[in-house]
């Protein structure tokens, strides 16, 4: 897996890339964690399973969740489009760029965690639908701007095409990437991590993935640019 622009992108994934790629991983699986138990049982960066829950639920009758689970997905795609768009405007917009995605990833999920802490912890069906559209507009952001950047080989919220790869590479090559391993690792890390916070931390639950989105944003703020001939990024 490698950290590097996508042949139209024209651009580099910004320093210290694996860092960020571990925090937004983890914010990742915090925020489908808290999504699947306390906004409606759907998720905000796995399309994947929410478009079989769409399905189930539709087969099923039950409209409240394929509602919530077609929701997710839409607003999944505009935040895919939104970061997509913002990332690849650098340099003829301000405030574009991978930087740029990240920021409105975590002013987003900011105004998340400010919205739940007024409502106390308990949103009603509508509060639910409106949280869980902004978490699902942020997760696809997120995954629009690493696209753009860094191609389909690197991902932070999703692991079933890295662990198809993982152990496809594992099967044919006889090599393990302990990094792919590692980012595969740390989306049900991050899940356990919004889950206990949901039960044990119920208010300050939605504040662990934007502060974990908002270190990213400062690992790529501050990162230190490679020199002329450091050469490639290392893979990932």
């Amino acid at each position: 897996m490698a950290l590097r622009p996508c042949a139209t992108a024209g651009q580099r994934w910004p320093g210290h890339a694996r860092t960020a790629q571990f925090l937004l991983t983890l914010a990742s699986g915090a925020v489908n964690a808290i999504s699947f138990l306390a906004l409606g049982g759907v998720f905000t960066s796995v399309m994947t399973a929410n478009s079989a829950l769409l399905g189930l639920a539709l087969g099923n009758g039950h409209l409240s969740l394929a509602n919530l689970a077609a929701l997710a997905i839409a607003a999944y795609l505009v935040g895919a489009a939104a970061g997509s768009w913002i990332t690849a405007a650098t340099g003829r917009v301000p405030l574009t760029g991978v930087a740029g995605a990240l920021l409105a990833e975590s002013v987003l999920l900011w105004a998340v965690f400010a919205s739940w802490l007024f409502l106390g912890g308990a949103p009603g069906t509508t509060a639910r639908g409106v949280l869980l559209a902004v978490g699902a507009v942020s997760m696809g952001c997120q995954s629009g701007s690493v696209r753009v950047v860094a191609g389909s080989s690197v991902t932070t919220a999703y692991i079933t095409g890295a662990l198809t790869g993982l152990v496809a590479q594992a099967t044919v090559e006889r090599k393990l990437q302990g990094h792919n391993a590692l980012v595969i690792l740390l989306l049900p890390v991050g899940a356990a991590v919004g889950g206990a916070a949901v039960r044990w931390a119920h208010l300050l639950a939605p504040a662990i993935p934007a502060g974990l989105v908002t270190a990213a944003l400062l690992v790529t703020v501050v990162r230190r640019r490679p020199a002329p001939d450091d050469g490639p990024l290392p893979d990932a």
